[in-house]
């Protein structure tokens, strides 16, 4: 379900940008979401699948690397859930924030990758998820290689400018 959520959180803007139904105002709850449903599964692993036995658990994260992957797009996801309130956008100011959250990208590949290795084997349903996220990100690429650059044009600075007969 945490990859799930994450596909509907990187769909929101596609959808919207090709007419579909506008779920921006949704899309930081379901961000929650996925976040909440990893920590949930994490904690799964970890207490009832290991009992907290850190050394199991390290020895487990050496000898399985789909754990070690689980474990980095969790570890993605904990800034963007401790960061998705108001007072931390303010607090970051929107353009850091926005920055910080494009780890989102990251945290959805490594999930994907992370189900995939689990499986072991080429099933449908993760690689139909891999595909997914990969045609999400493959549209804010395209989006984003075709957007129109703003040109930005030299202001003097009062210094450059001083002596040199502007006019």
């Amino acid at each position: 379900w945490a990859l799930r959520f994450l596909i509907l959180t990187l769909a929101v803007t596609p959808l919207r940008r090709l007419g579909g139904p506008n779920l921006v105002r949704y899309r930081r709850a379901i961000g929650l979401l996925a976040f909440y449903y990893a920590a949930l599964h994490l904690t799964v692993y970890l207490v009832l699948d290991q009992g907290l036995d850190f050394a199991a658990i390290w020895a487990d994260i050496v000898k399985r690397p789909y754990i070690t992957v689980g474990m980095l797009a969790f570890a993605t996801l904990v800034p963007l859930a401790v960061t998705s309130n108001s007072a931390m956008i303010r607090r970051l100011g929107g353009a850091a924030w926005a920055r910080l959250h494009k780890l989102v990208y990251v945290a959805a590949a490594a999930a994907a990758l992370h189900f995939n290795m689990l499986v072991k084997v080429w099933a449908v349903e993760p690689l139909t998820y891999a595909a997914i996220i990969a045609a999400l990100l493959g549209y804010r690429l395209v989006a984003y290689a075709t957007k129109p650059q703003r040109k930005r044009v030299a202001i003097p600075s009062p210094r450059t400018s001083v002596g040199r007969g502007l006019g």
